[in-house]
């Protein structure tokens, strides 16, 4: 899906923004394109990370992949762990799971205590979207 960030984010030089996936699925079970999308994005990750071709990668949501059961996070630790040495990665998203949080060097949790989504405001111009 197409998000606000990606609109700041194409105007920062020497960043890259790549998405995987076929949309948003939150509210429904993932089927089989979804699986083939996001195991190929996490193998190109693969690629990119040892490739050591960037200093900061962030994969965004990775962990609601795992949770969801996208990939594997064996899989995920493969490819983390076969880094470039200098290479520095954030893995965000809810439900990391225990192994992802005991092999991590840093962890922080956000926790929503309002929001005005729960009072069926949308995502606003400017804002959110």
């Amino acid at each position: 899906m197409h998000y606000s960030e990606l609109n700041i984010l194409a105007t920062i030089p020497n960043i890259v923004v790549r998405q995987y996936g076929r949309g948003c699925f939150i509210d429904s079970k993932p089927d089989r394109e979804d699986y083939a999308a996001a195991l190929a994005g996490l193998k190109e990750m693969g690629t990119l990370l040892g490739s050591g071709e960037y200093d900061v990668v962030v994969l965004d949501e990775a962990n609601i992949a795992v949770y969801f059961g996208l990939f594997r996070f064996e899989d995920l630790k493969t490819i983390l762990l076969n880094r470039a040495g200098h290479v520095e990665v954030i893995l965000t998203g809810r439900y990391a799971p225990q192994e992802l949080i005991d092999l991590a060097d840093l962890v922080t949790e956000m926790k929503e205590i309002k929001h005005y989504y729960t009072k069926g405001v949308e995502a606003r111009t400017g804002v959110e979207k």
